[in-house]
This record gives structure tokens, sequence and C-alpha cells, in this order.
């Protein structure tokens, strides 16, 4: 196993891709440019059957590499995502977005951690056992991720025999401190929604009316102050919440990693872990007003808002929709109309990381970490997650970085990844590769 010219290659290929602009909210986006350029380097490390899949209707192309199992021997499916989030404001980067920089041991670039990395380190668990495969590997890169995956259902129920396997590996997740290998068990759901509320036919001048006509942007706020408590806690009736991890996640790392500035306080209650992974979170992501540049004098007759709700873990992100639609409704204040749509939905996960395949992963990670394991949970949503669980019912599913850590910035400015970590994550994965091929007689194998 040439594990070391493995790891170059990955970083060369990652910067590739980080070039690539492939943002799948845009619909000016080349996504088959950057689906080619992954078939491409699967095709380049001895993958002997690369296919560019475009034949899903309204879906965007995905990649699916594979190398079949020898009798007996069990099957890997590596997933990641080629599509990237937007940039955002160009003149707030460090560097350009699509052209990777390395400054100070991290390397720069949007889409670098989200989720370049994790083609990219699949890339080095192939090229690390190039030509000859001790186990069945398979690669899944879509290219949808960042648009919630609409259409991989369709793609999971079309291919389900090509996809099937013992042991999935997302590796779209973090690691909460560098050297440390982190298995993610459990994932928040969302249920987010477009609030309007209207108060007049029409706007209307604020000195003639103002006092007894109410404007619907000040209305607005009232109503969506009515989601929290004044501890910051969700105030949506009928929310649920799951047990509180007992992971000592250190408050002051916490305000670091969140860059709160000196002297604001902490939202909601109970411990930092258990406020992020096991409990509900609303947050106020958008709202439509004029803006200060273009204010006259006048009452609104409507405004509008997206909010969004993260979901415990044990709850279902259905029901949890329509509890925020009915609280929005009933907290409408002085009688105005209200008008909900729920716009998003994804459905909360919890891992049980029992079984033979979960500590073959925890051996071949623990050596290349040079540390163990930890079990943790995340705050954010992955909607693939429910879609491969749903149709691999029997599957493993182990949810870990490529290097990402919790400086990364994923969706934010300045996304990057420790050069670090993403080396010690290509090796996880081939090590990976290379003990599940070294189960004992009598392990339990795919047929």
């Amino acid at each position: 196993m040439d594990i070391a010219a493995a790891q170059v290659a990955a970083r060369d290929a990652l910067e590739e891709l980080v070039r690539l602009p492939s943002v799948s909210a845009d619909p000016a986006a080349d996504l088959r440019q950057s689906a080619a350029a992954t078939a491409d380097l699967f095709h380049a490390a001895g993958m002997p059957d690369v296919e560019i899949i475009d034949s899903i209707p309204g879906g965007q192309p995905a990649v699916l590499a594979s190398y079949p199992a020898a009798p007996g021997r069990p099957t890997v499916l590596l997933y990641a995502h080629h599509d990237v989030q937007p940039a955002g404001d160009l003149r707030e980067w460090t560097s350009p977005p699509f052209t990777p920089e390395e400054r100070q041991g991290r390397l720069y670039g949007r889409g670098v951690a989200d989720n370049k990395a994790g083609i990219a380190a699949h890339l080095a668990a192939v090229l690390a056992h190039r030509g000859a495969m001790p186990v069945g590997v398979t690669v899944l890169v879509e290219g949808e991720e960042e648009i919630t995956s609409p259409t991989l259902g369709a793609l999971l129920d079309k291919y389900h025999d090509r996809l099937a396997a013992d042991l999935i590996v997302l590796a779209d997740s973090e690691n909460l401190e560098l050297g440390t290998p982190a298995f993610t068990t459990s994932l928040r759901g969302t249920a987010a929604c477009i609030v309007e509320l209207r108060m007049l036919e029409t706007a209307v001048h604020s000195g003639v009316f103002g006092g007894a006509a109410p404007d619907a942007l000040t209305a607005l706020c009232r109503l969506l102050a009515t989601l929290h408590d004044d501890r910051g806690d969700v105030a949506v009736a009928g929310l649920l919440a799951a047990e509180a991890p007992r992971f000592d996640y250190p408050e002051q790392t916490f305000r670091a990693e969140a860059g709160l500035l000196e002297g604001v306080e902490l939202t909601g209650s109970g411990n930092v872990a258990g406020r992020l992974w096991a409990r509900p979170a609303a947050t106020v992501l958008a709202i439509d007003a004029t803006p200060v540049s273009r204010a006259s004098n006048v009452l609104a007759a409507g405004a509008r808002a997206k909010v969004g709700l993260r979901v415990a873990p044990g709850d279902d992100a259905g029901r949890a929709a329509a509890a925020l639609a009915e609280h929005l409704d009933r907290h409408a204040p002085w009688g105005g109309r209200v008008t909900v749509e729920i716009t998003d939905i994804a459905q909360p996960h919890h891992v049980d990381t029992s079984g033979w395949q979960f500590d073959v992963a925890r051996r071949a990670y623990g050596e290349a970490y040079g540390r163990g394991v930890v079990q943790v949970g995340s705050g954010g949503s992955i909607p693939f997650v429910a879609e491969f669980t749903s149709a691999f019912p029997t599957a493993a599913v182990l949810i870990t970085s490529a290097g990402a850590d919790n400086h990364s910035r994923p969706h934010g400015i300045d996304e990057s990844i420790d050069i670090g970590e993403f080396e010690r994550a290509c090796l996880a994965e081939a090590l990976l590769i290379e003990k599940l091929a070294e189960r004992g007689p009598g392990s339990p194998v795919r047929t």
C-alpha cells in the first residue's frame, strides 16, 4: 500500500476540483464539467467501471465507479458530492474562492471541505490499493447535495444493485478537534418555511395612519420574537428533545469556534453539546424588507421571512414543520393574516455503531490518527443520510470527516481544511479498505 504517493496525488486532485465552480444552486453552472473531472480521476486511478449518471430526470450529473468484490469479500460504498455552495461576497474572501491557496498549513477554497476533500480522500484510498483492491469498492459522487439532493432517492432506486454494500462511508462531516477522529452518530433534521404576514391592503402614509394602523414589518418582528423564550430556548409547542450527550464541549472552545463577540451570551439552556446536538433550534434566515437606502415614510402592507428549524434526533421533521406553522399562525399580532409555506424537510438521524463494520472502522481510524475514535453529534443536517439508510437498511453507515474540522467554515467565507487532517483521513480510508479484508472466518458478508 503506497499511501504517501496516494496522498500527494489526492492533494493535487483536490486542488483541481476546487478550481471548478460547481455551484448546484446556480442554473448557469456547468456541473457536468466537475462530474467529468471526477470520473477521469477515478478512471485514471484504476477503477474498472466508471460512469457519469445523467439519466435521472431533473437531476445533476453524478459519478459511479466500482471495483467488484471477490467471492466472500465485503463491499464498501464511498460517498461524496462534487457540488458546492455559492461563494457569497467575493470581497470578503482572503483569496479567490475558486483558486486553492495554502496558508499556514490549511488549504483554502470553496468546496475544499464541503465536500471535495471527500472525493479526494476516496481517491487516495483507491490509489493506495491500485491494481489490488482487497475488497469491493464502490464510489458514488453526486452533484446536488447542496440543494438537498432532490433526486438522490431516484438514483439509489435505479442503481440499487450496483450500490449495495456492507458499509457506507459518508465523508461529509467534521472532527471536533485536530488529530482526533470522530464518528458522527446523530444529526438534527430540518424544517424550513416562508412566513408572510399581511396587515393592510396597500402601503399607506406613516404620519397620516401610523399609531392606529399596524405596519407589517413591525408585526413580523413581534411574531418572529415569539419563536424563543427569554433564555433563548425554542418556544414552539410540541417539539421534542433528545437525551443530552455526556460529551464535554467546553464553552470557551465553542465561543472561539463560533466567533462570538466578547460579552455576547449563549442562548438556550443545558450543556453546550446538548443545545447543539439534542435540542431543536430556530433561526430567522432572511427577511424581505425595504433596504434602508430606499426607506420612505410608509406603513408596510405585508412582510415575509424565512424561518429555519433544526429538529432534534427522535423527532419527526414533518410533524415539527406542522408545529412551526401552527405556532406562527396562532401568534400573529393584531389579527394579521398569516400564510406559511413549508419549503424544506429533512429527517433527523441516529446511527447505531454496533456491529463488525464499526469495529473495523474504529481500528482503522484509530491507527491512522494515533488515538481512539470519539462519537459525537452534529447540529447540522445531512438529508441524504436518511435516503441511504432507507435504501440499504442492513448496511452500516459511517459518517466521518475527510479533513474538515470546526475551523473549516463550510458554506462560509474562507472555507478551508487542515492539510495534516486531510492526509490522516486519506490514510484512515486506505486502512479501512485493508482491514475490511482481514475479517476472520464466520464474519457476516454481503450476498
